[in-house]
């Protein structure tokens, strides 16, 4: 069991989680189920993957240092929902982001969750980003096992 008296602990502990949760949910996707909608104004799955993706990318990352500016290198602008990438290197972007969300939670000290960000929800605490970055995973993953169950009742299958 994870000690998560420390706070960066408990956003560590949230977010294997979410990546466990995700992995369950993508484990046996197909290709073909990328683009799959219920509707035409629906997310697909394969704009969530990337959404999230740029989230593990970039959006932590742009919390983790306090800059809300930073750009990941050679990070693609026309990255999300982008009909050019196959599953395979999707979900190897979100292999990628998620050694890198990580990588970055293991370098934090509680200390570090303190700092003001002053962003889109005004001045807050670091820590209130990064767990509101990190719910996105748990987030997402909910939306793709959605899609996924309605595509299987109205197919039948």
């Amino acid at each position: 069991m994870i000690d998560v008296s420390c706070r960066v602990e408990a956003i560590k502990a949230f977010a294997e989680v979410g990546f466990m949760r995700l992995g369950n949910a993508t484990k046996d996707l197909k290709p073909e189920q990328l683009d799959w909608q219920s509707c035409k104004e629906a997310n697909t799955i394969r704009w969530i993957l990337t959404h999230l993706s740029s989230e593990l990318n970039g959006f932590i990352p742009k919390i983790v240092k306090g800059d809300k500016n930073y750009e990941p290198k050679g990070w693609p602008k026309d990255y999300v929902g982008n009909k050019g990438y196959s599953l395979e290197k999707i979900m190897k972007d979100i292999e990628d982001g998620k050694k890198n969300v990580a990588k970055l939670l293991g370098g934090l000290k509680d200390e570090d969750l303190k700092k003001e960000m002053d962003w889109f929800y005004g001045k807050k605490p670091t820590e209130f980003y990064l767990m509101l970055a990190v719910s996105e995973i748990i987030h997402h993953e909910g939306q793709i096992a959605a899609i996924l169950g309605v595509e299987k009742r109205m197919k039948g299958t």
